[in-house]
């Protein structure tokens, strides 16, 4: 057999279909919403509102860790709403519930409302983006998820490059409460859209996945009939050692990436860089990170997404050595590296999973993962907060960071990165003949 045959939908073209474009610009915009909603957005909400009602602002900070525990939680459920009612309609009510909960803590009148409100945003927009957009990517682009994933997590890089201006003009301009609200219709909109116009899969439009012909998708692609919601059940999830490698490395990737960026700007003022040196350098980071997502995306379609997280982890290792040298040099280019890594980090918060477990009863398989890597994700604060204590600077999480990245490496390269996916031992099938 030919090292180089290759099935006819195994391909890096962006010929997705407008209602595959669709899709991933409806995801897109939902990342843009989720990095402005409830991270990114969060530098300019949390001390306006601080400022406007008298508060501490370390206080109003604090809500973002009570809120993101409530996510944990509140995953799972979206999670397994999801499975009953399909991902149009939990991308659609998630996006409204978002908007709304937006709305109600702009005009929050203590600091519980807001924490109740910010909790509420956290849950539902990222029920919207990742659980719901989650399987709308792996139902649509099976084949093609790393481009697609590569596409999609632009709405990443947008929301830090443009979402926090527009909130900042926004409150400026109309105040707190009325400049909250204008950006939370942007939400209420394109649930209203998601609802009307989304499609849980391509057949329901009748097309077929990744924009294939019927002929191609018949005989490149796993076509049997099987029950979505039996194939898994959760016990026999938590029993299975691929789900739990697979959050851990995704989980790890996340951490590091949300640790980095979260204390960036300090770190570089840290390092003697003024403060807007240190921010124009974060900007820097986000507007690479459009290449670094897509280069990502480009490497998983090509290679494999075990090849592409071994590369990621190893550029990424590269820039965090290159960090912790605190050669100034070295720094700068380390930042420029770092924003390459952190572009890529989302892509594989799908694509991992999609590819070990299939489009066959995923929306089950990410309902009992995207909880359990989050709460790896979380650690990061820890991790962050105990090096400063330790250290007296970040460079200690820097390091921790590092080590993690390369037990991460040990992890990647023992996943059987196509164990379960139906599609995939079709396509072996094929091209062992």
């Amino acid at each position: 057999m030919s090292a180089k045959k290759r099935l006819s939908s195994d391909n890096t073209n962006l010929r997705f279909g407008k209602h595959g474009w669709g899709i991933i610009f409806y995801c897109m915009i939902m990342f843009f919403l989720l990095i402005g909603f409830s991270i990114d957005g969060l530098n300019i909400v949390a001390p306006a509102f601080a400022e406007e009602h008298g508060l501490e602002y370390a206080d109003v900070l604090s809500m973002a860790t009570y809120a993101g525990f409530v996510g944990l939680f509140a995953y799972y459920i979206i999670g397994r709403i999801n499975v009953k009612i399909g991902a149009r309609y939990t991308s659609g009510i998630c996006l409204i519930g978002a908007g709304l909960s937006y709305m109600f803590y702009g005009h929050a009148q203590s600091l519980l409302q807001y924490g109740i409100g910010l909790a509420l945003v956290v849950s539902f927009i990222n029920g919207a983006a990742y659980i719901a957009g989650g399987s709308l990517v792996v139902q649509w682009f099976p084949r093609k998820k790393g481009l697609a994933n590569g596409l999609t997590t632009m709405g990443h890089h947008m929301g830090s490059a443009f979402y926090v201006p527009m909130i900042a003009y926004l409150i400026g301009s109309v105040g707190f409460a009325k400049g909250t609200t204008m950006a939370a219709f942007i939400a209420l909109g394109l649930g209203v859209i998601g609802l009307i116009f989304i499609r849980n899969t391509p057949q329901e439009r009748g097309i077929y996945p990744d924009n294939v012909s019927k002929e191609i998708y018949e005989a490149e692609y796993f076509t049997e009939t099987v029950d979505e919601t039996s194939i898994w059940t959760v016990p026999k999830l938590l029993k299975t050692k691929e789900l739990w490698l697979v959050a851990m490395v995704v989980g790890i990737n996340q951490l590091v990436t949300t640790g980095v960026m979260s204390q960036l700007v300090v770190r570089n003022v840290g390092l003697g860089l003024s403060q807007n040196t240190a921010i124009a350098l974060m900007t820097v980071c986000a507007v690479i990170g459009f290449a670094g997502g897509y280069a990502f995306g480009w490497i998983d379609q090509k290679l494999g997404v075990k090849k592409a997280i071994l590369i990621f982890l190893a550029w990424y290792c590269v820039a965090l050595a290159m960090n912790i040298t605190e050669n100034m040099t070295a720094v700068y280019i380390s930042v420029f590296m770092m924003g390459f890594s952190i572009g890529g980090a989302a892509n594989f918060i799908t694509s991992l999973p999609v590819s070990v477990f299939g489009r066959h009863g995923f929306a089950k398989v990410h309902s009992v993962y995207f909880p359990i890597m989050s709460a790896i994700l979380f650690s990061n604060y820890t991790i962050n907060a105990q090096a400063l204590r330790l250290t007296g600077s970040l460079r200690g999480s820097y390091t921790v960071f590092l080590g993690l990245l390369l037990f991460n490496m040990i992890l990647i390269s023992i996943i059987d990165t196509k164990k379960y996916n139906r599609d995939y031992k079709k396509e072996d099938e094929l091209l062992s003949k």
